[in-house]
């Protein structure tokens, strides 16, 4: 499993330009850079008393543009700012997720027991990813033509973060279905962490992931649209969008793990229209089933859509009733996309 934010179709593209050798070159090495970097890590979380204070434990380190982790310890856990923007927003937006998921689910850190939050900034030449290895986060600089500094944006610290909160958990396969739902996961959770942070409301807030990555001058708004997948670029170098939001529009592709970074727009629309059918701030009710589905233990490592689907609206019995309002949001947001929920009420149960 390799989790990282920019889909590997984005930069095949941006490998492949001729027109410019350099903006090619530093993507098939983000490519090969990306590839490499992964370890397995499953640790099962002590007990925790729910009185218990959480707090962060982050040390952020400078790669100082060489490829070797972690780096140069530049900020450990209290100390003030640095004066480099990079390594501060780092600091601060592992501090923002950390919080969000103490504040709202009481959970303490990614692994549920306190597990230090380790970044590299500043990693590569022009690298243009970032990416959760197992252990910690990376980040680069970005191309400065496509892309910006990765730790611009709070969802894709939220995202990253998330897929080590999925490790930990589910430990979701990261192939075809299963795969896309743990890219999906992500996203959802790193756009609750940004709404959270900015306290905006579902009806409020813009449900793109990676506002402001993209550089000046191309031709998109983000790297992924939850509200209308397909939607958030169209650039002669990046190509179009191409994730379906709809199962009608599928794709079956052997590429990207099976399509896990464009097929995951399926679910992130099912969770868009749960949440915003059930109003109010998304991470107290839809965010709250999908947490209890990640976090409960029933899922199986290859669950399809389906299956996950089938465990949201169990979930949202379980916690709101068969009958409630929010338990038919939640079915109605994957029928909305093409997935069929048929569980009886008794089965609900």
């Amino acid at each position: 499993m390799r989790c990282h934010i920019v889909p590997p179709h984005m930069l095949e593209r941006l490998a492949r330009d001729a027109a410019d050798p350099v903006l090619s070159a530093r993507a098939r090495r983000t490519m090969a850079l990306t590839s490499a970097h992964y370890v397995e890590r499953l640790v099962p979380p002590p007990a925790r008393s729910p009185e218990e204070d959480f707090v962060p434990k982050r040390t952020i380190h400078d790669a100082q543009g060489r490829e070797t982790l972690p780096g140069r310890t530049v900020r450990k856990e209290g100390d003030p700012a640095t004066g480099d923007a990079t390594v501060d927003r780092s600091y601060d937006w592992l501090g923002a997720t950390f919080d969000f998921f103490e504040e709202i689910y009481r959970r303490d850190s990614i692994d549920g027991a306190g597990l230090p939050l380790i970044s590299t900034v500043h990693y590569g030449d022009g690298y243009a990813n970032a990416f959760w290895n197992g252990e910690q986060m990376v980040y680069g600089d970005g191309d400065g033509v496509v892309f910006t500094d990765f730790t611009g944006p709070l969802d894709v610290t939220g995202h990253e973060l998330v897929h080590g909160i999925t490790q930990h958990t589910a430990n979701l396969e990261y192939y075809g279905q299963a795969g896309a739902l743990n890219e999906s996961v992500s996203d959802v959770f790193g756009s609750l962490v940004k709404q959270w942070h900015l306290g905006q409301g579902a009806g409020e807030a813009d449900w793109l992931i990676g506002v402001g990555l993209l550089a000046e001058g191309v031709q998109g708004v983000a790297l992924r649209s939850m509200k209308e997948p397909g939607t958030a670029y169209d650039d002669p170098r990046l190509g179009k969008d191409p994730q379906p939001g709809h199962m009608d529009d599928y794709v079956e592709t052997y590429r990207d793990n099976g399509g896990v970074h464009i097929n995951s727009g399926i679910p992130n629309r099912a969770f868009y229209l749960a949440a915003t059918a059930i109003g109010g701030n998304a991470w107290e009710k839809a965010g709250r089933v999908w947490y209890d589905v990640l976090t409960g233990g029933a899922l199986a490592v290859d669950v399809d859509f389906a299956g996950f689907a089938a465990e949201t609206v169990r979930a949202a019995a379980r916690r709101f009733g068969a009958d409630a309002a929010e338990t038919e949001a939640v079915r109605g947001g994957w029928t909305g996309v093409g997935v069929s929920v048929t569980q009886t009420a008794e089965a609900l149960g």
